[in-house]
């Protein structure tokens, strides 16, 4: 028999409890950050002394009352939530009341606030608390309208746990990516943030997060991200009572055709304020984008859900990290569309067809001729929007298609946006015909056999190393390179990159001449694509001449006398 099962000391129980809340320097971040952001704060300011287990967070927020101050700390003691059917109506961060109660037992915890109603009175009070989250110390002091958290000596009560720390290099990155995160979530928030009494780094506010992004991500600039805000389809109705609250989409994206990454490390989800890890709304994110991106290649991209309280279960984490999502599949359908409608070419220049400049551009473009517009697949033409006004105008060294925008001039390589229209026809319909006679294959391998055959393509023994491959993808049935194209599809790994060869090989190649016509048919195909920015392969399909670029190479703004030497 092993030792008797006995309980555990009260202060031990506590110890592993607030060990669960607040696990790091970063969790301790986290937990005061999201408080101020509760309480209203557009301006937060972080001050950190690692080696010391240090730091404080001041807020501008509503500010707490002396009543407030005095349970502030004590064990589940929240403003948030008052019964148990308010865990299924959760609009806030913080709701379990655990957060300073933690860190009264892991650290030296004092509160200094002043409610933003008592402005006629300066007064404040600081509170200091003991290892149960008991007011230890009250005293009144000057202070702005808000809250000041000071934590001193962090897990200097749990001396194994201070040890096993991650090194202080290490911690002061995990406190930034929390906070570049809750920064995406709550843009509307100004962030200053200092190192041992040194400025650090700080951010500014605006009203999406793809400002935010560009002082994140120093070598992502605004013109290579798109945004998009979208309502979402109501859940379909179950056993849990309606929500009033109306689900939203924010997605922040970057453009496949110039900003990506060599790791999948900024493909971020956020629900309802708060930063989550969601394998399958990334999968869902990286799966639309699929076919857009370079080689080992991943996007950048940001999604934040806005979903009815009761759609979310919270309590799948301590650091609610991790949700479960109710109608997870309605919502991943959404999101996808989401993300074909933000790659469509008309995301890029509404920016400018909006601004006053756009409008003069327009009105000066000389009239666009009729354009015939060829539908790809029903399922296609139901996605897409109308066509823009590009105009193909000549053939540079028969490889690029120059077209005329009223926003400017587009070169756009032939051969590879080709490439992306017959690939999305093929990813709709991969139709195979057969073939009279067959093609006679020599020497193919065991795998190579299998993998012909996994893509429905008929194989037959025709002598003792010859096979006979009697059916074809249609492109290639008719082309005298057949044979060519039928090894290299029996040395591809999947259906996909079957589709991506089978349309490499079949599109028009460079150096081919294009009539007018051919060119404008060509350009009008490619717009039609869901993904028309890159090819299968992730190359930018086109390069955007814009007309102020233009104007400013060409200084058209200068005043003419005063370029002549005329005036003063």
């Amino acid at each position: 028999m092993g030792a008797c099962i006995q309980p555990l000391p009260d202060e031990v129980v506590s110890l592993i409890a607030a060990g669960e809340v607040i696990d790091s320097l970063a969790a301790a971040v986290r937990e005061l950050v999201e408080n101020g952001i509760d309480a209203g704060a557009t301006r937060i300011a972080i001050a950190l002394w690692p080696d010391q287990g240090r730091l404080q967070v001041a807020d501008n927020g509503t500010g707490m009352t002396l009543s407030d101050l005095e349970q502030a700390a004590l064990p589940h003691r929240t403003s948030k939530i008052r019964q148990d059917t308010d865990l299924w109506h959760i609009t806030s961060l913080g709701f379990r009341g655990e957060a300073l109660h933690s860190l009264a037992q892991l650290a030296n915890l004092r509160l200094c606030s002043r409610p933003q109603a008592s402005r006629d009175d300066p007064t404040g009070w600081a509170v200091t608390y003991d290892a149960q989250g008991h007011p230890q110390q009250i005293e009144t002091i000057a202070i702005a309208p808000g809250t000041i958290a000071q934590v001193d000596n962090l897990f200097g009560c749990w001396p194994s746990r201070r040890q096993s720390l991650p090194t202080i290099a290490q911690q002061l990155r995990a406190v930034q990516l929390t906070i570049h995160h809750l920064a995406l979530c709550h843009p509307q928030i100004t962030w200053q943030v200092t190192q041992h009494d040194r400025p650090w780094f700080s951010l500014y506010p605006g009203s999406s997060p793809r400002v935010i992004l560009p002082q994140i991500l120093r070598n992502v600039s605004n013109s290579d991200l798109r945004d998009l805000t979208l309502p979402l389809d109501p859940p379909p109705t179950d056993d849990l009572a309606p929500d009033p609250t109306a689900a939203a989409l924010t997605l922040v994206l970057g453009l496949p055709d110039r900003c990506h990454r060599r790791r999948p490390d900024w493909v971020k989800v956020a629900v309802n304020g708060r930063p989550i890890q969601s394998p399958e709304l990334e999968h869902t994110l990286l799966a639309a984008l699929g076919r857009t991106l370079p080689r080992d290649r991943y996007p950048v991209c940001y999604l934040h859900l806005h979903l009815p309280p009761n759609t979310i279960d919270w309590h799948r984490h301590p650091a609610k990290a991790e949700v479960y999502l109710r109608h997870l599949d309605h919502w991943q359908a959404q999101i996808q569309a989401a993300v074909g409608q933000i790659l469509q070419l008309q995301a890029q220049t509404s920016e400018v067809l909006a601004s006053d400049r756009g409008q003069q551009v327009l009105k000066s473009a000389e009239a666009q001729a009729s354009y015939s517009i060829q539908k790809l697949t029903p399922h296609a033409q139901a996605a897409q929007s109308p066509l823009l006004p590009l105009r193909a105008i000549a053939q540079v060294h028969q490889t690029y298609i120059l077209a005329e925008h009223p926003s400017g001039l587009w070169l756009v390589e032939q051969h590879i946006a080709h490439e992306r229209v017959l690939y999305e026809q093929l990813c709709d319909r991969w139709q195979l015909v057969p073939l009279e006679p067959p093609v006679i294959l020599e020497g193919l391998t065991t795998v190579q056999r299998e993998q012909l055959e996994r893509l429905g393509i008929t194989v037959e023994p025709f002598g003792e190393t010859l096979w006979a491959v009697r059916q074809a993808p249609a492109p290639l049935a008719s082309r005298e390179d057949c044979r060519a194209a039928l090894i290299e599809l029996s040395l591809v790994a999947d259906l996909q990159a079957a589709q991506v060869a089978t349309a490499c090989r079949s599109a028009i190649r460079n150096g081919m001449p294009l009539t007018l016509p051919e060119m404008q048919t060509l350009l009008d195909q490619w717009q039609q694509t869901r993904n028309p920015r890159t090819c299968p392969h992730g190359r930018p399909i086109y390069l955007a001449l814009e007309e102020s670029a233009l104007a400013r190479f060409f200084r058209r703004h200068w005043v003419i006398g005063k370029s002549h030497g005329l005036q003063p």
